[in-house]
């Protein structure tokens, strides 16, 4: 059984359709959300409507949390505040109150998942570094857990430390806890613009970080053509 795990898709509707076409390639059978779905691009209900017609597990991050509510949008950078007020504009009230009923954390099998951090998940931290991580790793009751929220993807593993792994593909091993970042499919910012997402085979006991080239301009044209700023479109393609 092989799980594609996935998320800051951030409205990138061709990002998510080619991590959903290599998916089916590579033998995914089931998919997991991580959060984010909406915010930045120009494909906001289209990518919902994706992710719920997928009928998959899915927990709710900060855009998401942002978007489905009235709260005054304040203490953001100028991108994010232009880009959900454009999107609380486009989403429909059915599409808002889904957002705001998603868990922060769930189970799913034998890992669990959350947006951005299990210690505080409706703080919005980052986990940026394996000190990030250990705080994590003292909430987490499953040998894996996987987040996003940074764009950027990461290995960290806990035995008596804890450390980041440099590989993108892990074996998992008995007796060890992995904190495992899928990166962003729609925006990533570890300086490949490729969509990032992770395919966990629980059979085999691997996990793969995966890669995925998709049509950045169509993406782009249609930030442009909406009115968002040119910002959202240009780093698009340099990942970042």
């Amino acid at each position: 059984m092989k799980f594609a795990i996935f998320g800051d898709i951030h409205a990138n509707l061709e990002a998510l359709n080619a991590v959903l076409e290599d998916a089916n390639n590579h033998g995914c059978s089931h998919f997991v959300c991580m959060g984010d779905i909406v915010g930045y691009n120009a494909n906001p209900q289209e990518c919902l409507a994706t992710i719920r017609g997928l009928d998959c597990p899915v927990v709710k991050g900060n855009h998401d949390e942002v978007v489905s509510s009235d709260t005054e949008l304040i203490g953001l950078n100028p991108l994010a505040e232009k880009s959900m007020s454009w999107t609380r504009d486009k989403l429909n009230e059915e599409d808002k109150r889904y957002l705001m009923n998603l868990k922060l954390v769930r189970q799913v099998r034998d890992f669990t998942i959350v947006h951005a951090t299990l210690d505080s998940p409706g703080g919005w931290g980052y986990v940026t570094s394996k000190f990030h991580a250990l705080e994590s790793f003292g909430y987490q009751y499953t040998p894996l857990c996987f987040i996003g929220h940074t764009h950027v993807p990461a290995f960290y593993v806990k035995t008596s430390t804890v450390e980041e792994l440099p590989e993108r593909v892990l074996d998992v091993e008995n007796g060890k806890k992995y904190l495992i970042n899928v990166g962003s499919v729609g925006q990533p910012r570890d300086g490949d613009p490729r969509a990032s997402y992770c395919i966990y085979d629980i059979g085999g006991q691997r996990i793969v970080n995966r890669r995925v080239e998709y049509d950045i301009k169509s993406a782009q044209d249609k930030i442009i053509s909406a009115g968002l700023p040119d910002k959202l479109a240009e780093r698009l393609s340099c990942g970042n």
